[in-house]
């Protein structure tokens, strides 16, 4: 699903306009009624709601939700902000309309016009659409600060009134904090960085079937991966396949005192379809491994404590692996700086990169370059700051973001809520799923385990990450559903994989 700019969105109801055809006041019917439908399977028509209303376009979405609530016995009361002198063609046609079902239509000109609102009423926020370029100011911001004092649920249409589309508020703009935001045919850019969260609510989308084929030809670097996006990526497996035709993966993972982000990432791993999994260890960790995931090999290193590379059991040569995964747990030693450096001389072919070996890298940056094309990297975001720089604002951070990838020509997921998925060619791929319970300590072993089992079977590095960080977020949303985000923990994750 893509995330186009405010321009392409206007574009797009202009070319829904002409191509359907379809005329402008019908359009806006047709997205008041995908509100309306949405509205009336979350909340009871015997709740008041509150609609304020301002003087654009989306004042007239809220005016033509009004009507169809009313129409279906809501108790409403409908407040317009008047916060200019002219209104827009198509909130006039629909303040015409509503007027042959009700004239009790209020105005809010004047602070003392704002009426108050109770606990168990539903305000919806229609007073700004997504054009907004400037701060909200006058009665407007005085009018969206009492919506926000206010204890009553918030479901704000569109986009919450204050907040940019595309493009970072300032501190001190005063914005609708929603609980829902219902938002028409695609996400916005806004609805996925972390500093806006507070502004955007739990966010869904209404289909109001606008022009397809704009759509499909518009350009963008944004997407958004959903359940249907992720499916068509899934390899099928053919039944006369057997683990060789799965991949042997090497993960290098664990130092003494974290063996057990060496353990997550090798069940993670198995759990992701890998056909053969080996995984070095320091020496310490053997019993460990070898008894909490039976179904690998293990290495272990010549060095009890921490990784370097050498084993006591055979040479491993990592060139001879479908693919390697390393870092969680590895901590930093002279001796594990030594051998990453030696492993990226010589391997050529993608690999994920994780935790301590992001650490060293950040440490060691004349090593970035020395990554074999198309690797994932697994930052979280203080991981990325301290492999590039420090960012102003979460606009900013996209575009440092798509400048590294491209720069080393390398996939870097940067982990958290819509994690980002950034490509060498530019794109930066959103995640749909996962939960607060995913911000437990070994979560981010499991991907490392789940991303080198991917690419160990042969999945284009973009769609492994992809795939990847989808399955990871969907089991951590089914670990949330049998024991609460608050109480899952990075086992859980792996036991909820699943791959169908």
């Amino acid at each position: 699903m893509k995330i186009l700019n405010v321009d392409q969105i206007r574009a797009l109801d202009q070319s829904t306009i002409q191509h359907e055809p379809i005329a402008p006041i019908n359009l806006m019917e047709r997205a008041a009624l995908a509100f309306v439908d949405w509205f009336a399977d979350h909340f009871p028509a015997t709740m008041t709601t509150k609609i304020f209303c301002g003087l654009g376009n989306n004042g007239g979405d809220g005016l033509a939700i009004a009507r169809l609530l009313l129409e279906r016995e809501y108790p409403i009361e409908i407040y317009v902000v008047r916060y200019a002198p002219r209104e827009s063609d198509d909130f006039m046609h629909n303040h015409r309309r509503l007027k042959l079902v009700t004239e009790n239509v209020r105005y809010i000109e004047l602070s003392h016009d704002i009426p108050a609102i109770r606990h168990n009423e539903i305000v919806i926020d229609a007073i700004l659409g997504s054009g907004l370029s400037r701060p909200t100011e006058g009665i407007v911001k005085s009018t969206i600060e009492a919506i926000n004092r206010a204890p009553a649920t918030v479901v704000a249409v569109d986009i919450a009134s204050g907040l940019y589309t595309d493009q970072p508020n300032a501190p001190t703009d005063v914005i609708i904090e929603p609980d829902y935001t219902i938002t028409f045919q695609l996400p916005k850019l806004a609805f996925v960085l972390p500093k806006n969260g507070r502004y955007v609510g739990d966010w869904q989308i209404v289909d109001i079937q606008l022009h397809k084929r704009y759509i499909d030809l518009a350009p963008t670097p944004y997407y958004f991966t959903q359940a249907r996006d992720a499916r068509l990526l899934l390899h099928k497996r053919d039944r006369f396949s057997n683990k060789g035709s799965f991949g042997h993966a090497l993960l290098y993972v664990g130092s003494y005192g974290k063996i057990g982000a060496a353990v997550l990432a090798a069940r993670a791993c198995l759990r992701s379809g890998v056909g053969l999994l080996t995984v070095q260890v320091p020496g310490c960790g053997y019993n460990i491994l070898q008894t909490a995931v039976p179904e690998a090999m293990c290495l272990p290193d010549k060095n009890q404590q921490v990784l370097t590379g050498q084993s006591e059991v055979e040479s491993s040569d990592p060139a001879e692996y479908t693919t390697v995964g390393i870092g969680p747990g590895i901590g930093k030693a002279p001796e594990t700086l030594v051998m990453l450096r030696e492993l990226l001389r010589t391997l050529k072919k993608p690999i994920v990169v994780d935790a301590d070996a992001l650490n060293l890298l950040s440490e060691n940056s004349n090593l970035l370059d020395k990554l074999p094309r198309n690797s994932i990297l697994t930052p979280h975001p203080k991981e990325f700051e301290r492999l590039t720089e420090k960012w102003d604002n979460d606009y900013q951070k996209l575009t440092i973001l798509r400048e590294f990838a491209k720069k080393y020509k390398v996939i870097v997921v940067l982990k958290g809520a819509y994690s980002a998925i950034a490509t060498p060619d530019g794109d930066i791929h959103f995640n749909s799923t996962g939960n607060p319970g995913l911000s437990t300590g070994g979560t981010g072993d499991v991907l490392t385990g789940i991303l080198t089992a991917l690419l160990a079977q042969g999945y284009d590095p973009i769609e492994a990450a992809v795939l990847g960080v989808f399955s990871h977020g969907l089991a951590g949303d089914r670990a949330a559903e049998q024991r609460g985000p608050i109480g899952m923990t990075a086992s859980d994750v792996v036991d909820s994989l699943r791959w169908d």
